[in-house]
């Protein structure tokens, strides 16, 4: 720069500047072309060289402020009066206009005035020059016409939401001015145009929400709020700002959701309990959709689910208590087509759960605790637990269900076990199963070794591997009692001198995995008891440390009877087979007699008796000739009997076990309890009753629903045995003793 530069006065320069900005300005309403860069060059040096003459002729500070006076003259000379003359869309499109050319005024001035913006600006940490320009728009365009634009653009918003095509790049262009004016700041947007917004679509959907209550039914309303909801989504993305979504959808919710809830959702002929009732998936679909994005919306639609199929439930129960009193004779029968009713509704709302409610916890929730409700019903006498166990013995027996193919077999296990998880009594479910699963497999009834280990690993799956151990040791135990049997043929093969003389097939099974059945110490014929003795010779030589413990309550039997017609062989069990070969030598026997000689005592004989005399074959003819069996009556073998087929299967009338097994099962929970208690005690070492209960109900919950009333006994019982005491000062709290 040389030293001789010519001083530029502030009139000369400003008067200068003057020409360029009337330039720009008639760049801007189209009249002028372009700066060129000569002209550019120059208007921007003139501030420069004005901004670094010595002072007192450095002008920064008066080249600023008329920076801010250039904009103030042109905004109050051409600007305000354009707009003001005009109303409604056209004052919306004059805004527009003048918001984009003064933005490119400052653009160009900022450039001009660069200067300034780097040096003296930075110095003073004085505004911006882009941000004077805009406050110049903002404090005299802004304020006076924000009110007005306002009321313009929600007078064009409430014509789109009636029906009209509107100019939605002009809103969006009007609402980027609330935007932008703020710089960087929310609150003109919010305050001068938001809140306006809101309240005004509040009190839209508030009219119409009343009317469509009125008249629509529940689907018809929730397609026209699914509608409303996804136009006012659209209007976002197309000219609100994104901020606003929120605050919107949760305006048209709350005054087409909330509000309307109870009365929606109740409808008469249309709400939740109608539209479950008539299967209408796609409304359920819908009203999920609308009403999970309500804070606690969905409440009460999954408390009439809840309601809804434990009425289902609870009347599938009645149906069969009514079935079975009515047909008491039909075997269970009944039973058997409940289970596969509850199986079918369980699959039908779990569809429903998983389709229309899109797997949202609270419904599994509210499905759960309904079929809770039902599913631990009695029917004619039956737990659930003990029907379910039947059922799956149905399924599982040779010739016990319908043909069903493998998959349906291993499909309706699997439900089965999902049922399972509603019942509070698992434990006597287990010991039901436990049961049944020993009859089949010790009278060879199981229809497939591969299903059996299917189920247990299921139930292992749902319930643990202590709920499952004992029945997968009895399935292992059989395939053990197979090598065994094989083994005993072989060494009889070998020592053709001990054969008995009757074919012989044991069982040897491990006492612990196995429910406890009766031994009894009957009388043996001759050949049955060769046979015994030669299998526990075989079985001392490879186990002589193992105690073997005959079980002939479980045995069965082929023997040959010889009746005047013809011979029958006749399948019973190993106690009738003892009482008929009684008859080998006696003609006529008293009951006295018989029970001397078979060692049999007054709980089996009469019932033994009874099915050789009084059932459906009469291989023993009795006298007197009665229906039931007392202690004065005399046998004799029945020569004349005859029956079309060459072998038959005598049956023993059923015992109820159902006794048996809950007394069990009492008894395995006395001891479990027992077992949470000191497990908790131990680790806690003092704790208080209501404590103590607590954390033993929740220990237990998994397998059975303790009673409190047995707990608590439970504690006195261990307290007598020196497990616990009580605190002397607090008689509420207890000490563990170790």
């Amino acid at each position: 720069m040389s030293k001789d530069r010519k001083t530029t006065e502030l009139e000369e320069g400003w008067e200068y500047m003057q020409n360029g900005i009337s330039k720009l300005k008639g760049i801007l309403d189209g009249s002028l072309e372009q700066f060129s860069s000569e002209e550019y060059m120059m208007l921007y040096t003139t501030i420069y060289n004005m901004c670094t003459q010595k002072p007192p002729n450095d002008y920064s500070q008066q080249l600023y402020d008329k920076y801010k006076e250039a904009f103030q003259v042109y905004i109050n000379s051409t600007v305000l009066p354009s707009i003001r003359e005009k109303h409604d869309e056209f004052m919306l499109r004059e805004l527009v206009k003048r918001w984009v050319n003064h933005k490119i005024m400052v653009r160009w001035l900022s450039r001009f005035f660069n200067y300034l913006d780097r040096y003296f600006i930075a110095r003073r940490s004085l505004p911006p020059l882009n941000e004077v320009g805009l406050t110049c728009f903002r404090d005299l365009v802004y304020q006076e016409v924000h009110s007005q634009a306002k009321d313009a653009v929600l007078d064009v918003i409430g014509k789109e939401r009636d029906g009209e095509q509107i100019d939605r790049a002009l809103l969006k262009n009007v609402l980027d001015i609330y935007v932008e004016i703020g710089m960087s700041q929310m609150d003109h947007y919010a305050d001068d145009f938001e809140a306006h917004m809101l309240q005004g679509t509040g009190a839209y959907y508030s009219v119409k929400a009343a009317n469509w209550i009125r008249e629509d039914s529940c689907p018809d309303y929730m397609i026209k709020a699914e509608e409303c909801l996804k136009r006012e989504r659209d209007r976002v993305s197309h000219y609100l700002h994104s901020s606003s979504e929120i605050k919107l959808v949760e305006k048209v919710q709350h005054e087409l959701l909330v509000v309307n809830a109870n009365q929606l959702l109740e409808k008469e002929h249309s709400g939740v309990r109608a539209l479950l009732r008539d299967d209408k998936v796609e409304d359920l679909s819908r009203m999920f959709r609308l009403y999970h994005k309500v804070t606690r919306g969905l409440e009460p639609v999954s408390n009439v689910f809840k309601q809804h199929i434990t009425a289902e439930g609870t009347a599938l129960i009645q149906q069969a208590e009514d079935a079975a009193s009515s047909q008491a004779a039909n075997g269970g029968v009944q039973e058997q087509v409940l289970i596969r009713k509850i199986i079918e509704l369980h699959d039908k709302y779990m569809t429903y759960v998983t389709a229309c409610f899109q797997n949202h916890t609270l419904f599994h929730k509210a499905m759960k605790e309904a079929f809770e409700i039902f599913c631990n019903k009695t029917v004619a006498g039956s737990s659930s637990a003990e029907l379910l166990a039947t059922f799956c013995d149905t399924i599982l027996r040779k010739g016990g269900s319908e043909k069903l193919s493998d998959e349906a077999i291993e499909e309706t296990l699997e439900k089965v076990v999902k049922l399972l998880a509603f019942i509070s009594d698992k434990d006597l479910f287990a010991e039901f199963y436990r049961k049944k699963l020993a009859r089949r497999l010790l009278f060879d009834r199981s229809a497939n070794d591969e299903h059996e280990r299917s189920i247990l690993s299921k139930l292992k799956q749902q319930c643990g591997g202590q709920f499952t151990s004992k029945m997968e040791g009895m399935v292992t135990d059989l395939q053990l009692a197979k090598e065994h049997q094989s083994s005993f043929d072989e060494y009889l093969a070998n020592n053709p001198s001990t054969r008995p003389g009757i074919d012989l097939q044991v069982n040897v099974l491990t006492t612990g995995y196995w429910p406890t059945y009766k031994s009894s110490d009957i009388n043996l014929p001759a050949e049955m008891a060769r046979g015994v003795e030669v299998f526990k010779e075989f079985y001392d030589l490879k186990s002589k440390h193992r105690k073997l413990t005959w079980i002939y309550s479980l045995g069965s039997c082929h023997i040959n009877a010889k009746f005047d017609q013809k011979t029958i062989e006749l399948v019973v069990t190993t106690y009738q087979a003892c009482l008929l070969m009684l008859f080998n030598t006696s003609d006529k026997l008293s009951y006295s007699e018989i029970m001397t000689q078979s060692n049999l005592s007054d709980d089996d004989l009469p019932r033994l008796l009874h099915s050789l005399s009084c059932g459906k074959y009469k291989i023993l003819s009795k006298e007197p000739n009665t229906k039931t069996v007392n202690q004065n009556d005399y046998f004799e073998f029945n020569h004349k009997f005859n029956d079309r087929m060459r072998r038959i299967k005598v049956p023993l009338p059923l015992v109820d076990e159902r006794k048996k097994v809950v007394e069990d099962v009492d008894k395995d929970r006395r001891y479990a309890i027992d077992a949470a208690i000191v497990r908790i005690m131990k680790s806690r070492k003092v704790l208080g009753h209501q404590q103590l209960v607590l954390e033993c109900v929740e220990q237990l919950n998994l397998m059975f629903k303790p009673d409190i009333k047995a707990i608590k006994k439970r504690i006195e019982d261990l307290i007598s045995r020196d497990y616990l005491e009580r605190d002397k000062e607090n008689p509420n709290m207890f000490k563990y003793l170790a």
